[in-house]
C-alpha cells in the first residue's frame, strides 16, 4: 500500500490516511449558515485524512461571497456543530477554514455600504466577488475599491480569527486553518508590491508578514499550537496578486517562522490549476528545508502524483478539491484503483440541491448499473 493511504501522525492529530479534502467554497448556505444538507455533504466525505472546510468568514466584513457559512453568531456555530457531529460519527477529521477576503468584497455585502478593508487602498482589477449587483440580483460583481486599515485597526482583525478560533472549539473543530492564500487579506499585506504601507505593517519582509504572524501567535495561545494551521498560496496571481521582487524569500522567510511555532501544518496551494504558473518543485524543496513541520500540498494532484509527492518527501499529506466533490468516496476509490466520476462544473456554486450532495459512492453506482439493467 502506498504511504499516501497509510495512517499518519499530525502532530497528535491521527489520520486515517494522508488524503486530504481541500477547502472548496460551494455557496449552498443561503442564510451564511451551514445546515442539514452542509452536514450531510462533509459527513458523505468523512472518510478522507483530514477534512478543511470551505471558507468561513470570521465577521461580516470579511464576507467577499454570498451564501458561505460564517462562524461569527451563535446560529454559525450551532450549524457548523451539526456537520461537525457528523463527521466525527464517521470516524473523520476536521479543520476549519478561517477567512477574511480583505479587498475581494464589494459594498453590497458590507454593513451599511461601507468600503471593504485592505493593506491598501487599491482594487483588485478584473476581479469579481459574488455579491449584490445594480439591479439588486446576486451574482458576480467587480470588487469594490477598498480602504486601507489604519495601523490601530490592524489588531482588531486578529481579534476578530481569535473570536472565530473560540467558535470553532466550540462547534466541536479538531482545528482552525487561517486562509492565508489566494489573494485574500493576508496575502494583500504579504504582497511586496501591491502592500505600500510606511508602518510597521509595510516595507520589510517581516513587517509585511506581521499580521499573519500576529495572528497564528494568538491563535497558537488560544487553542495550542497543533490545533492551528495555515494555509499559503506562493507565487499566486490570484484576484490582481502582482509579482514583486521579494517573493520567494518572503515565502521562506514565512516558512522558517512558522516552522518556529509547532503548527499543525502548513497547506500549500498550488495554483496551476487557475493559472499558468505554479509552485515549482525546485522552491517546494527549498520551502521543505524551511519549514519542518507537516506539509500539505494541493493543486490539480491526481492519486499518482500525490503519491509520488508523498513517496519522494515532497509534502507528507496530498489535497483534493474537485475529486471529492464528485467522488463522495474518493479515498475508497484510490484503495480499490476503482475510476473516478467527473464534476458536473455548472452546479459547483449554484446553490442548489444538485451536484451537492447527490454524487453517488462507486458501490451505489454499480448497484444502479445493475438496476438499469434489470
Amino acid at each position: 500500500m502506498s504511504q499516501l493511504l497509510e495512517k499518519y501522525d499530525m502532530n497528535g492529530i491521527r489520520l486515517s490516511s494522508r488524503v486530504v479534502m481541500a477547502p472548496m467554497t460551494r455557496c449552498r448556505a443561503r442564510t451564511a449558515v451551514a445546515d442539514e444538507q452542509t452536514a450531510l455533504y462533509y459527513r458523505q466525505r468523512a472518510g478522507a485524512g483530514l477534512i478543511i472546510s470551505e471558507g468561513s468568514q470570521v465577521s461580516a466584513e470579511g464576507t467577499g461571497y454570498l451564501y458561505t457559512p460564517g462562524i461569527y453568531t451563535s446560529e454559525q456555530v450551532a450549524g457548523w456543530k451539526k456537520v461537525t457531529d457528523a463527521v466525527h460519527e464517521e470516524g473523520g477529521k476536521m479543520f476549519v477554514q478561517l477567512w477574511h477576503v480583505g479587498r475581494m468584497s464589494h459594498v453590497s455585502l458590507q454593513k451599511e455600504g461601507v468600503a471593504p478593508v485592505s493593506s491598501v487602498d487599491v482594487a483588485a482589477r478584473n476581479s469579481n466577488c459574488y455579491a449584490y449587483g445594480e439591479n439588486g440580483e446576486p451574482g458576480p460583481v467587480q470588487a469594490s475599491r477598498p480602504r486601507a486599515l489604519d495601523t490601530n485597526e490592524i489588531p482588531r482583525i486578529t481579534a476578530d480569527f481569535v473570536s472565530a478560533s473560540i467558535r470553532a472549539d466550540e462547534a466541536g473543530f479538531d482545528g482552525v486553518e487561517i486562509h492565508g492564500a489566494n489573494g485574500y487579506l493576508f496575502e494583500q499585506f504579504a504582497n511586496g508590491k501591491l502592500n505600500t504601507r510606511t508602518d510597521e505593517y509595510g516595507g520589510s519582509t517581516m513587517n509585511r508578514l506581521r499580521l499573519t504572524l500576529e495572528t497564528v501567535d494568538a491563535l497558537v495561545e488560544q487553542l495550542g499550537s497543533t490545533r492551528v494551521g495555515i494555509r499559503l498560496s506562493p507565487f499566486g496571481r490570484l484576484y490582481d496578486m502582482p509579482a514583486f521582487d521579494d517573493e520567494e524569500n518572503t515565502w521562506l522567510t514565512l516558512g522558517r517562522e512558522l516552522s518556529k511555532r509547532n503548527l499543525a501544518y502548513v497547506h500549500l496551494s498550488d495554483q496551476k490549476a487557475f493559472i499558468n504558473e505554479g509552485i515549482g518543485e525546485d522552491f517546494l524543496w527549498k520551502f521543505r528545508d524551511a519549514y519542518t513541520g507537516a506539509l500539505i500540498l494541493t493543486g490539480c494532484l491526481t492519486q499518482e502524483s500525490g503519491e509520488a509527492l508523498v513517496e519522494q518527501g515532497l509534502c507528507d499529506l496530498a489535497g483534493f478539491g474537485r475529486p471529492f466533490v464528485a467522488n463522495p468516496d474518493l479515498v475508497d476509490r484510490f484503495r480499490n484503483r476503482w475510476p473516478l466520476s467527473s464534476v458536473d462544473l455548472p452546479t459547483l456554486y449554484t446553490g442548489g440541491e444538485k451536484g451537492y450532495a447527490d454524487y453517488p459512492t462507486y458501490q451505489e453506482q454499480r448497484e444502479l448499473c445493475v438496476e438499469g439493467s434489470i
